[in-house]
């Protein structure tokens, strides 16, 4: 911990010499008062609200309100355009949102027979909730200046603290699912069976700021607004989840007044088809937003297994080859309502439901060598595993929100609830030949394993900010989370005396789990002229149970007050830049998945057993990051980082004698240590009107420091992984995006924290014993617009080069292993999408309103 405060220390002393403006640069550039880790060019999230009054305090209805965001060209003229329109409820009272942060905005308020008003302010974060108070309007009116109309979001803006990815930008994902857009998302790494690593790590899921029963191929594509990408989360944020940090999948939702909605439909080359439909409404204090999506899938995969396993004497090679077909469908909704009480007050109530179904083939065909030193003896097996299953998930929020009259001071207050169960059934038919005689088949084997379970959630939620001074907030928050979880999973053999399949208790996986985390946070943040800074501190608490039900043995463990700091300096050099400096520490708590010693033995290939020793991991986090933005929209961030974690959990492969032959077991061991170091560069370069380029490069550098006396220590690798995105808009409304990534060679990502480690139907990678040999993949996708921007056609071509696929090695003192896998290679979808609605608009229906509309 010494030697940590002693980085940060000389890291911030150096960045507070960088942070001098340089020679004939204008002093006090950049933002003062703002705060740590939030800069220009962040994504439209501004609040603003008040009152138009006339002379006597009576409140002007039917008002008309213009908010302006103004600019200047490259000329120097001043240029304003219109952000948002709207009229003033009967009591005078209006509300707008979605406005630009960080840049100048102009309120423009007309009404008959009163002098127009004018008020020039600047929304800053972390406070984008502004209240103008009572504004009073004098006789006479005044014609209103031209102005152009612009809603056009960047597809991705970067602040210090994350990256915001704007899906409604990519092409190349419609008619996919979460884990399509991730794909295109800088810093994110997705492996084809879906399996996320940010920066070498899984990170922690979110869907709208919480944790979530989901996986991200359960959420659609089209219903996903934008993605948050979290390096280095504060104390406000859950601790959980290892220092990986955080992605927090928005889903969209819309307040515009008036209505508007979409339908949309797809097909893709494997023999999926996709649909949907969105529809919002907004009158007076009610909004009402719907979303449904429904999916068919065919999924196609391939994938070959050499292993030479050292326990047996003499060793013997294994070659497996496999071929996986799904077939499935999905559908996903939600609805939500917000009630605004007042214009500082919002109640609000959001749900969803989702029903996933799939049934698979799985062909394997094995061939085992017994590696005498004069010769070898050949065995052949085959085997088919035809398997359903399903998931049925929902899932509501309520929340409460209250503004007060001293500025940035809000209170927020939220519960939710989440729940699925699950069902599955597969049949194992193994088949055995001659030794030496792939063609006689020699015996049989039949297995049935079914099962299912549930999972509850329930989170509670509050959170207080207040300003104590104009630069200085106080962040408070309690929060609450309850789990509970059920699983089911039975073993049966086909008993050819009975003709029935018989179970097999000691090869059943049944338990239930209780699982509770108590968490309290306070950040205080503030800036002294152009530094700023935020420190906080999270309390957390935890406990867990289980039972076996099978054998009725319960295991338990109870997390004493772990403390969790967060420190964010902050500089501003002038000119558009920016630099920062933070530091936090997590913790990643083992599952009673991986904490219960239950053997599960029911994959041959992939035998399981959790470790009732694990304890939790703990990881400190640093990093500094320098952010230029250009008034061109043009944004470089530059960050370097290094995080240190004790205790890792990691996968382990062990040997059990247990029944006379020795066989490999996959389990988990707390590493000693961990680290890893790099640098990453992401830049956001609109290079023309009609060309934009995004890029994101991380070289990092990562070791894994394993106790065990018969492991093999993990290679200390340097790698690197870059992403590229672009997108041309071209005449007639024609427009291309282009996107690619490389993967060099690479450690494997550790403690994915899932319950269902590995492949499909193959051996577990050990993290700790283990490395991915590179890969890349390319994207690319053409949309056309008709029909006045209403109608768009997507064409898009997934992994053109057939070279998305994984090939991974597992190596120890037991084996040595290579898999690799290719799935969907070569994907092509079709995607239609029709846009209706009807927006307030009566304001630029007005006599001397002259709006003028600008392309997007």
């Amino acid at each position: 911990m010494k030697k940590i405060i002693a980085v940060v220390t000389t890291l911030f002393l150096i960045g507070r010499i960088l942070a001098q403006p340089p020679g004939g640069g204008p002093p006090g550039a950049g933002r003062p008062g703002g705060m740590p880790g939030v800069t220009g060019g962040g994504p439209n999230s501004g609040h603003l609200f008040g009152k138009l009054v006339d002379s006597s305090g009576k409140g002007i209805g039917r008002a008309s309100v213009l908010i302006l965001k103004v600019s200047t060209d490259a000329a120097g003229k001043r240029k304003e355009m219109l952000a948002k329109g709207l009229t003033t409820q009967g009591n005078g009272d209006f509300s707008a949102e979605d406005l630009p942060v960080d840049v100048a905005l102009k309120v423009k308020a007309s009404a008959v027979g009163y002098t127009e008003l004018t008020r020039e302010i600047t929304l800053r974060p972390p406070g984008t909730e502004k209240d103008l108070g009572s504004l009073p309007m004098s006789p006479k009116a005044k014609e209103l200046e031209q102005v152009v109309v612009t809603a056009s979001k960047p597809a991705m803006t970067v602040d210090m603290d994350k990256k915001v990815f704007n899906v409604s930008k990519d092409i190349v994902s419609a008619g996919g699912t979460g884990l399509d857009v991730l794909r295109n998302v800088p810093s994110i790494n997705v492996d084809i069976d879906g399996n996320i690593s940010l920066r070498g790590s899984s990170p922690q899921i979110m869907v709208d700021g919480k944790p979530t029963t989901l996986t991200l191929d359960e959420i659609p594509s089209d219903a996903i607004e934008s993605v948050e990408v979290i390096t280095n989360p504060s104390a406000k944020y859950d601790a959980s989840g290892g220092g990986a940090g955080i992605l927090n999948i928005v889903l969209k939702k819309n307040r515009k007044t008036g209505y508007n909605g979409s339908i949309r439909g797809g097909a893709d080359s494997y023999g999926g088809v996709n649909g949907g439909a969105g529809l919002n409404a907004r009158e007076n204090k009610i909004n009402l937003s719907a979303d449904i999506n429904t999916r068919t899938m065919r999924d196609h995969s391939t994938g070959t297994i050499d292993r030479t396993d050292y326990t047996t004497t003499p060793a013997t090679y294994l070659n497996e080859h496999q071929l996986d077909t799904n077939r499935g469908s999905m559908y996903f909704g939600r609805l939500g309502v917000d009630y605004f009480v007042t214009n500082k007050t919002t109640l609000s109530l959001t749900g969803f439901m989702m029903h996933h179904s799939m049934t698979s083939t799985s062909n394997l065909a094995m061939s085992t060598d017994s590696l005498y030193s004069s010769g070898k003896i050949n065995q052949y097996s085959s085997e088919e595993i035809v398997g359903a299953r399903e998931f049925n998930g929902r899932g509501g929020t309520f929340g409460f929100k209250q503004l007060f009259a001293k500025e940035k001071e809000e209170w927020t207050a939220d519960a939710s609830y989440f729940s699925g169960n699950a069902t599955n059934n597969s049949l194992y038919t193994t088949n055995y030949y001659l030794a030496g005689n792939p063609t006689t088949l020699s015996s049989s084997q039949l297995q049935n394993i079914a099962g299912g379970g549930n999972d509850h959630n329930i989170i509670l939620q509050t959170d207080l900010s207040d300003p104590l001074t104009p630069h200085t907030t106080l962040e408070t928050g309690l929060r609450a989370a309850l789990q509970s979880r059920l699983n089911i999973n039975n073993n049966y053999n086909f008993d050819s005396d009975s003709g029935a399949y018989l179970l097999m208790p000691s090869a059943a996986s049944n338990y239930r789990s209780r699982s509770n985390v108590y968490a309290a946070y306070a950040t205080l943040a503030s800036s002294i002229g152009n530094f700023s800074y935020k420190a906080g501190l999270r309390v957390e608490s935890s406990n867990y149970n289980g039972t076996l039900l099978n054998s009725g043995q319960h295991f338990s463990n109870q997390y004493p007050l772990s403390l969790f700091p967060s420190l964010f300096l902050g500089e501003k050099l002038g000119d558009g830049q920016e630099l920062q400096l933070s530091y936090t520490r997590r913790i990643n708590r083992p599952n009673f998945f991986q904490l219960v010693p239950y053997t599960d033995s029911s994959n041959k290939l992939n035998i399981t057993r959790g470790n009732p020793d694990l304890v939790p991991e703990y990881t400190q986090s640093l990093e500094l990051s320098y952010l230029k933005s250009w008034r061109t929209n043009t944004t470089l961030l530059a960050s370097v980082y290094y995080k240190h974690t004790d205790h890792l959990i990691t996968g382990y492969i062990e040997t059990d004698s247990t029944g006379g032959t020795n066989t490999l077991v996959n389990t988990y061991i707390n590493a000693e240590s961990s680290y890893s170091m790099g640098g990453e560069l992401t830049a956001q370069l609109p290079l023309t009107k009609w060309w934009d380029l995004s890029s994101n490069i991380n070289v990092y550098h990562s070791k894994i420091n394993v106790a065990a006396a018969d492991a093999l220590a993990q290679q200390a690798l340097w790698s690197w992984f870059g992403k590229l995105n672009t997108s041309f808009r071209l005449p007639s409304s024609w427009s291309v995006q282009v996107s690619g990534m490389y993967q060099s060679k690479s450690n494997l990502p550790v403690n994915s924290n899932s319950n269902q480690p590995g492949p499909p139907n193959m051996m577990n990678q050990s993290a700790s014993q283990g490395y991915i040999r590179p890969f890349y993949e390319a994207d690319v996708a053409v949309k056309k617009t008709l029909l006045n921007n209403k109608l768009s056609l997507m064409l898009s071509f997934n992994d053109i080069f057939r070279s998305r696929k994984q090939d991974q090695v597992t190596y120890s003192s037991l084996l040595t292993q290579e898999y690799t896998r290719l799935r969907n290679p070569q994907l092509l979808r079709l995607n239609i999408t029709y846009n209706f609605g009807k927006i307030d608009a009566s304001l630029f229906k007005r006599k001397n309103n002259n709006v003028q509309t600008e392309e997007q």
